[in-house]
């Protein structure tokens, strides 16, 4: 039995974070003997945690990578030794397990790692010098200066690094300050990976850090494809529609299931979140089919309830510009040019002019800060399906297809959809 990781992207949205954990509640169900853990790989926004609060349900744990850590393949040992206790009493349990080092403790507190080294040291010296064994030592006194233990988050780069500058045969591993395990150099020849399901996405940029060390078991996505690469073959569901929550209720029902009333409100918050209430032109016969049944389930009425999701959202001109461009951003690049898309979802565009200021500077900001040739942000008013985009500098940023407001302001009427509509209108400026 395993643990296999469900994760979004990296600036989880409310669809990678309800598809996440729905998604996890199905294959819990259909495979026990796996155990499948939603987990996010980004911080949350403001807007996104204030929408799971009014869900009364707690978003998946924080998980910064899947690299192999030091944790993963770290050493317990059964047998321990009390420092004030002689040499000669250790010899049966050494005997039966042979370990390369044993953990010594003083009372309760750890003392350190004695290691066949420290006995065989003391031994030649013994006989060196008195020709025989007189008398056994205390365990404290053979045992030799303790180096720098590892923490059992260090990378297994880190750790075998430590490891291999040392002179002992191992290393302990400590965690919160207090003793775990240790490791020697036998405990590297067979790093494990871990096994990973993504979903809302399947590029490796946007993906968790550490993917291309992590064994690919699934993915689930509404994008385009461009994955990454996998040893085996493995299950790929990726769909042309609005949200990705809309194919996990599909698997639900191609494994004869129905889920359970919080799973259904899970699975109709991402599609309403990802199809800006069925509005987006991302959206689909089948969303559409979707969010209705969906609907049913949770008791609620499909409109009203979008409507009151999105007027929990932070108004953009009360919102720190930083953390709102970052909440929903994505890398592409072509033509070796780097560009990231922002999206923000607001109920109005007429307070734009009070907060663009702010954005747009925040935007040249962020550009810098991520390496990125260009930035642009795209504002979304879900009401009146209009948008506006905010564009950093850029030499041919001009040649989009949208009406130049101002300095650095475009307008989108009917734009809703970053992945249909402007992904593709960028895309083609890069070329």
């Amino acid at each position: 039995m395993g643990n296999i990781y469900i994760t979004g992207h990296r600036n989880p949205d409310i669809d990678s974070l309800c598809s996440a954990m729905a998604y996890a509640t199905l294959k819990n169900k259909i495979d026990p003997e796996n155990t499948y853990i939603p987990v996010r790989c980004g911080h949350l926004s403001d807007n996104t945690k204030t929408i799971f609060e009014s869900l009364g349900i707690e978003a998946p744990t924080f998980m910064p990578d899947v690299l192999p850590k030091v944790r993963n393949v770290m050493m317990s040992s059964k047998t321990r030794i009390d420092a004030s206790a002689k040499l000669s009493d250790m010899a049966d349990s050494y005997t039966a397990s042979n370990p390369p080092v044993i953990p010594v403790y003083d009372g309760d507190d750890f003392y350190g790692l004695l290691s066949v080294d420290d006995i065989t040291f003391w031994l030649m010296n013994e006989i060196s010098t008195n020709g025989s064994i007189t008398e056994y030592p205390l365990i404290r006194d053979i045992m030799k200066e303790q180096e720098e233990p590892l923490l059992a988050n260090d990378l297994i780069e880190d750790g075998l690094a430590s490891l291999n500058m040392s002179k002992k045969r191992g290393l302990a591993v400590f965690d919160d300050g207090k003793y775990v395990g240790y490791v020697s150099r036998r405990c590297f020849l067979n790093v494990p990976k871990y096994d990973v399901i993504l979903v809302d996405h399947n590029e490796p940029r946007q993906s968790i850090r550490g993917i291309e060390k992590a064994t690919i078991r699934e993915i689930v996505d509404h994008h385009r494809i461009d994955s990454v690469r996998t040893e085996m073959p493995i299950f790929i569901d990726a769909e042309p529609v609005g949200s990705t929550c809309t194919i996990v209720h599909q698997l639900f029902l191609r494994n004869g299931l129905m889920p359970d009333k919080e799973t259904a409100k899970l699975l109709l918050t991402g599609i309403i979140s990802d199809t800006l209430i069925l509005r987006s032109p991302t959206t689909t016969t089948i969303d559409v089919r979707t969010a209705n049944t969906l609907s049913i389930i949770c008791g609620v009425e499909l409109e009203s309830y979008g409507l009151s999701m999105f007027s929990k959202v932070a108004s953009l001109k009360n919102s720190d510009p930083e953390k709102s461009i970052g909440a929903d951003f994505k890398t592409y690049e072509k033509n070796n040019v780097k560009v990231g898309i922002g999206q923000c979802e607001v109920t109005t565009l007429s307070d734009l002019y009070d907060y663009s200021d702010k954005y747009l500077d925040a935007l040249e900001s962020f550009k810098t800060k991520n390496g990125l040739s260009w930035a642009v942000l795209m504002i979304t008013d879900i009401i009146k399906e209009h948008s506006v985009l905010l564009s950093t500098d850029y030499k041919y940023a001009a040649d989009l297809q949208y009406e130049h407001l101002s300095r650095g302001i475009f307008d989108m009427p009917g734009v809703m959809s970053r992945k249909k509509q402007l992904l593709p209108e960028v895309l083609s400026v890069l070329d």
